[in-house]
């Protein structure tokens, strides 16, 4: 952004920027739309102030320093404002806040309240990302809600805002005043609006892109009804019009008052006792941030006591005695320089954005997921564009919007790599799913410490002491490309690797050559063969009895065997007719991995076969996975959860759910005593 100083004509940038800020009050006030974040647009408001302070002889009276916001939209019914709900100026930094508290020291210097270097008492509330509004009652009864609007008239909401729980259509208790305007945040909890934006993309309706517009959208609809199925909440922040009664004589214990009264106030809400307390505020807010059920953008100090407030007054847009400490940014806007692919441990191919580095929710920020092909889609993004991007807590920045409004002539068309950007084997992505994934499996180095140690847990090959640390050690030193190169690790080689020495070195090659030995169950399973878990491992082993039959089977025999679905079978095949999984599988053979062949037998011979067990609770006698595997062998599937369909129920000590809902359905339950007398001597017929 230019700066004042550069620019050529100062008359012309103030007009500029005077139609860039209408514009954007227009898309976030009237559409709902807004194309850049709330950074960008408080950069170009204070550009503009800063230059009207300088030439006072600019300012004009339609200009947006002059007013709060647009007007209201034209299908609602217009409201005006008893008292004007004035906007709030802004502190960016200890020191705007330090100044801001010493200008009120200034005003109250000769008040008879105020003592020389008396702290003066702020109350500090989170600044809630919604939508502010106006609730009147007279009589204890709600008769007008109104949006804020330009501060001096607004919209007519009442109809949607009684919808909504948390805004009481009566007050409670008594001694409420006979008329009193209740002034607060509509705003959207993050829990609902990920469930609400899962809900339009399962109907193919547009998305929102944040909760605050969310809760915008909503609080504007036309039909109560459609309002009504929104998850808003609203929380009270302050009066407005009072006539009769009396309130307290403080912010704070006016809050109170309201929470008696039937209104939600905010838990964090604190009495500050000077300047520093409300910086201490800001730290711990600021940390606690993200752990909050909702999104803020700050935190508003306000004089606490009503009689200061007063003393203190009003500038043309904004009251003398409150200010709003703002957070770093978490959204901003910046180009999109290029996208690169990576592979992740699954094979995943996922789109990361490269972008003009930009100060974000407090770091610097150059990089961004798109997620998936789809994603890229939905925004109709296009690399050289502007993008908003949006950073919260820990969480990894990801691109929410484009500002196509600024799209260049030369823009790119993001195209999907139809190979793996690492080892170049082909990509599939299966119908249904929105990830693009590399098929190069065991091959694949972008995914090999995973395959690793995938491959070596207990339940698989059941390598003792390959944890993971070691793992990433082997890869990184490049002592292992493949799970096969885990065969020919020598003794030097381990010992020489950093808090290894001689005896784990010895102990790892042992433990390696005892895994050489296993079944074709564990080993199938252990290739990582996408959506072969041990039960379908077992499965194709007990099928097929070895693995030359396994590797050679099509889809379409794949599918004979139990449980096996089309696209498991798809999974099975595309990994075997990969060439480059073949030869790691021949190495591994080479190299001693043996199992014995699996007598075939009847399905029909099983004495379970057909059912459902349910296992639940602790058991003594045997682990969990040991007694899955004895029901597997007797041909059982082994669910993890209850239903109709579910023969036999488990139950250690500690079964809970589980265990009622059997009970419920009148399925047999049995515990372990009676569990292991089945084991020694199984009869089907003794479970249905």
């Amino acid at each position: 952004m230019a700066s004042i100083s550069h620019d050529p004509s100062v008359e012309a940038r103030a007009r500029e920027l005077r139609e860039q800020i209408d514009a954007h009050n227009y898309r976030y006030y009237v559409l709902d739309e807004p194309s850049v974040p709330d950074a960008e647009y408080d950069r170009l408001l204070r550009e503009l102030r800063d230059i009207e302070v300088a030439h006072p002889e600019l300012i004009t009276a339609d200009s947006p320093t002059q007013r709060v916001g647009a007007g209201p939209l034209a299908a609602f019914a217009e409201v005006r404002h008893e008292l004007p709900m004035l906007s709030l100026d802004n502190a960016f930094s200890e020191q705007d806040l330090r100044d801001f508290e010493r200008r009120i020291r200034d005003r109250l210097k000769n008040h008879e309240r105020m003592q020389a270097d008396a702290a003066i008492d702020f109350a500090c509330e989170p600044k809630l990302d919604g939508l502010a509004i106006s609730l009147l009652y007279r009589d204890g009864l709600l008769v007008r809600g109104a949006t804020r609007g330009d501060g001096s008239k607004g919209e007519d909401i009442t109809q949607n805002v009684r919808t909504i729980p948390s805004v009481p259509l009566k007050l409670r208790g008594e001694n409420f005043p006979p008329v009193l305007e209740v002034r607060g945040e509509v705003y959207m909890p993050r829990k609902g609006f990920d469930a609400l934006n899962e809900r339009q993309r399962a109907a193919g309706e547009k998305t929102f892109v944040n909760p605050r517009n969310a809760a915008a959208g909503s609080l504007r609809q036309l039909d109560p009804r459609l309002t009504a199925q929104r998850p808003l909440e609203f929380c009270s922040y302050g009066v407005g019009w009072v006539e009769g009664g009396e309130l307290p004589g403080g912010h704070i214990e006016t809050l109170r008052q309201l929470q008696q009264w039937g209104f939600r106030i905010n838990p964090e809400m604190r009495l500050a006792h000077g300047v520093d307390a409300c910086l201490d505020y800001y730290t711990y807010l600021l940390h606690k941030r993200d752990q909050l059920g909702y999104d803020i953008d700050g935190i508003v100090f306000k004089v606490n006591d009503f009689a200061l407030q007063r003393e203190l007054g009003f500038v043309s847009r904004a009251p003398r005695w409150a200010i709003a400490h703002k957070f770093p940014a978490q959204e901003e806007i910046t180009e999109l320089l290029d996208v690169e692919f990576q592979v992740g441990r699954t094979g995943a191919i996922t789109p990361v954005a490269r972008l003009k580095p930009v100060f974000v929710g407090g770091v610097t920020v150059s990089n961004a997921t798109l997620h998936n092909a789809d994603e890229i889609e939905r925004l109709g993004v296009l690399i050289g564009d502007s993008v908003i991007v949006r950073r919260a807590g820990d969480v990894i920045p990801q691109i929410v919007q484009v500002v196509a409004e600024r799209r260049p002539a030369d823009a790119r068309v993001i195209l999907i790599p139809q190979q793996c950007p690492v080892c170049q084997s082909p990509v599939e992505r299966v119908e249904g799913e929105a990830v693009t994934r590399c098929t190069g499996g065991l091959f694949c180095s972008a995914q090999l410490k995973e395959t690793i140690k995938h491959f070596a847990m207990r339940r698989a090959m059941d390598v003792d002491g390959l944890g993971d640390k070691l793992v990433d050690q082997l890869v990184e030193a490049g002592l292992v490309n493949t799970v096969a190169d885990l065969y020919r690790l020598d003794l030097e080689a381990l010992a020489n690797l950093e808090r290894m020495g001689e005896k784990s070195a010895r102990n790892l090659l042992e433990a390696l050559g005892q895994s050489k030995t296993t079944t074709l169950p564990r080993f199938l399973f252990a290739l990582g063969i996408r959506e072969v878990g041990e039960a379908t491992a077992l499965a194709l082993a007990n099928y097929f009895g070895e693995l030359e039959p396994v590797m050679a089977a099509a889809v379409d025999q794949l599918q004979q065997v139990p449980d096996v679905g089309p696209i498991v079978a798809a999974h099975v095949a595309d990994f075997f007719a990969t060439e480059r999984n073949r030869d790691v599988i021949r190495q591994l053979r080479e190299l001693g991995v043996h199992w014995p062949t699996i007598e075939i037998k009847a399905r029909a011979s099983l004495p379970l076969q057909g059912q459902t067990w349910v296992l639940t609770g602790n058991l003594e006698s045997m682990t969990r996975d040991d007694a899955k595997q004895k029901l597997i062998d007797l041909g059982a599937k082994v669910a993890g959860s209850v239903s109709a369909k579910t023969d036999c129920v488990v139950a250690g000590p500690g079964a809970g759910s589980k265990l009622a809902k059997a009970e419920q359905l009148g399925i047999r339950v049995i515990d372990e005593a009676a569990f292991l007398e089945f084991l020694a001597t199984p009869q089907p017929e003794s479970v249905k």
